[in-house]
């Protein structure tokens, strides 16, 4: 497969989603190499959906480490627990939060962020990593989001 990725502006999110995958699972499929697999994924999902921030944290020791991202310079650690993305590790659950700023210890990355989704990712029942989206916009995501990104890190998991 060529690797690029062709999806009309003129879809709905969810059918964008549903024309992203199986493109993505193509560019993946024969790639082994965890970091370039992620490049690959964020550069995907902005290119498609036009994220202020997509990205990924990886597991590291009791902090998550930035990882392959798109966007703005970004937080290079966070701490267990902490901000969105430490919590969703710490409850292992995908995240939505349609105000950053309504959210109980908010770390500002970026001060242009407004709403956020993060989904983690598992290894043996353990999270490894989290996939990290930043909106512009307060309440850009929600359910359709959700399930969107939670299929392509079950992807992305076949590849820790």
């Amino acid at each position: 497969m060529a690797e690029e990725i062709n999806i009309k502006s003129s879809l709905s999110k969810s059918e964008k989603y549903a024309e992203l995958y199986p493109q993505l699972q193509a560019l993946l499929a024969d790639e082994a190499d965890l970091t370039a697999n992620l490049a690959n994924a964020t550069a995907a999902l902005r290119q498609t959906f036009g994220f202020f921030w997509v990205g990924f944290y990886l597991v590291k020791g009791e902090e998550l480490v930035l990882g392959p991202f798109q966007g703005t310079v970004a937080c290079s650690r966070i701490g267990f627990g902490k901000g969105v993305c430490g919590t969703a590790w710490k409850e292992k659950r995908t995240l939505i939060v349609p105000d950053v700023d309504a959210f109980p210890g908010h770390i500002a990355c970026n001060a242009l962020s407004r709403s956020e989704i993060v989904v983690p990712g598992f290894k043996q029942g353990q999270v490894a990593l989290v996939l990290d989206v930043d909106s512009d916009r307060l309440n850009d995501f929600d359910d359709t989001d959700a399930a969107g990104l939670e299929k392509i890190m079950r992807l992305l998991e076949q590849k820790i």
